[in-house]
């Protein structure tokens, strides 16, 4: 087995690279640290549920998975729903600039906010795919070490998500004008329909 430490550090960069990559639940993070909303508790849901899908590629689910495409297709139509009526939301939010101003909203609920955060994480099939799948393999080729290699990648996931949330709130000043929330929603709607689309026809 690798140093200990190499193999912490190996999950911590491989799932950094996945969780990195722009998706509708990094967008939904970064608007709820924007608006400076329940950041702590989304933050929470974000990164414990990716703990749980990696400790479940780890322990074996992945296979499952790779054998059983049937889950990955009902969570792919689900997800390209649920993206699509997202990304309506937030296109009507953009062409409404009076809603567009946190200090001038109703701030959400905690439960639909937290609702809405799990939507975005299991109904996305590329979650199960990167997360469960890829992981869950290249951990396990680690032997005695894949629990390491999961540690690694589960820091990687409570210090993007921290860091994606809490510094978000340094925007909050630039978005203090309707049109920047128009942009940023306008941009959210564009992501979301999109990958609602690519989900539907691939």
């Amino acid at each position: 087995m690798a140093p200990p430490l190499i193999v912490f550090c190996t999950g911590f960069v491989t799932a950094f690279t996945l969780i990195a990559a722009i998706g509708a639940q990094n967008a939904f993070v970064l608007r709820q640290g924007i608006r400076r909303e329940h950041v702590l508790p989304v933050v929470a849901v974000c990164t414990v549920s990716d703990m749980a899908l990696i400790a479940a590629g780890i322990g074996g689910f992945g296979a499952l998975i790779a054998t059983h495409p049937d889950i990955v297709t009902v969570a792919k139509i689900s997800g390209a729903v649920f993206l699509t009526v997202y990304g309506m939301l937030a296109a009507r939010r953009a062409m409404r600039p009076s809603a567009l101003n946190p200090t001038e909203t109703a701030p959400a609920r905690l439960a639909g906010v937290l609702a809405t955060c799990l939507a975005l994480t299991f109904l996305n099939p590329h979650v199960y795919l990167d997360t469960v799948v890829l992981l869950g393999t290249l951990a396990n080729q680690h032997n005695d070490g894949r629990w390491l290699f999961g540690i690694g990648a589960a820091t990687a996931s409570a210090v993007w998500f921290a860091s994606l949330g809490f510094g978000a709130r340094r925007l909050s000043g630039l978005f203090a004008a309707p049109m920047t929330w128009r942009i940023l929603d306008g941009v959210i709607a564009a992501t979301m329909i999109a990958l609602g689309a690519y989900l539907a026809l691939t």
